[in-house]
Formats: structure tokens, sequence, C-alpha cells
């Protein structure tokens, strides 16, 4: 059963990023959001896995793939790779770097305060593994990105 604290943690984690992206413009959202859809699809495959291997633990007893690894990935994944894409798409060197302060902070201190909140804490993996899980996506995103423009045009 997931704490009231998990339901309201998993509602803000998908709302929040989505409402943000009513900013990023029609024609952003037009251009990046194949890519988005695809990084969402290749996290939830990635989630399924690292769920299997137990590389992270939710607190909540019965473990639930829908409540606990979905709202990750259907939330902030898809809006917050077109905010990056937005931003530092044709500058490869600004992106690295935007995804590596973004993947640092998420798996060496936001993961810290989502331990103490016991919402999840990782599992068979350490910090530095769970950043290099987060950033190798980023170099797939950009590559899906790219090809994407050249077919399109």
């Amino acid at each position: 059963m997931a704490t009231r604290r998990h339901k309201v943690f998993n509602l803000g984690i998908i709302i929040i990023p989505w409402l943000s992206l009513l900013l990023i413009g029609k024609r952003s959202f037009k251009r990046f959001s194949f890519a988005g859809v695809f990084i969402v699809i290749f996290e939830i495959i990635n989630h399924l896995y690292g769920h299997k291997r137990h590389w992270w633990k939710f607190y909540d007893k019965r473990k639930s793939f829908l409540r606990d690894e979905l709202p990750f990935s259907v939330g902030p994944y898809m809006p917050f790779s077109m905010w990056l894409l937005k931003f530092s798409y044709g500058n490869f060197k600004k992106y690295v770097i935007l995804n590596l302060i973004s993947d640092g902070l998420f798996a060496f201190l936001i993961i810290d305060v989502l331990k103490k909140l016991k919402i999840i804490s990782l599992g068979r993996i350490n910090h530095i593994q769970f950043f290099i899980y987060l950033h190798y996506k980023a170099y797939l995103l950009y590559g899906v990105q790219y090809l994407y423009e050249r077919i399109k045009r």
C-alpha cells in the first residue's frame, strides 16, 4: 500500500514537469517531442531491467512498477529532455555540461533527499553507477534528435 507521501510525490513528479511544457512553445514541443517519446520508452525498458536487478529500493511494501518506477519515467523524463534539447541542441558541449550537472545533482543529491523522505534508495548500485545509468542516455537522446532532424530535412 502506498503511503500518502508517496502518492503526493508521484502526482507531483508527473504533473509539475508536464505543466512546464506549457511554457516551452508549440514549435519546440513539436520539434523535440519525437526524441522525448523515444527516451521515455527507452527509460521504461531501463526501469524494468533495474527493477528486476534490484538496483533501487522503494520503501512502500508490495512493490509495484506502475506505482514506483513508472512515475519517474512518465513524469520528468520527457519534459526535462525536451527542455534540455531546447536550451542546448546544436551546441553539443553545452548539452553535455547541462546533462552532467542535472544527472549529477539527481544521482548524488536528490536521491539522498528521496531516501530521507523514505521514497526510494539505491539498492545494488552505488551513486557513481547510478550516475552512469542516468547519464549514458543523454547521448542516445541527442543522437535520436540529430537523426530525426536529418531525416526530416
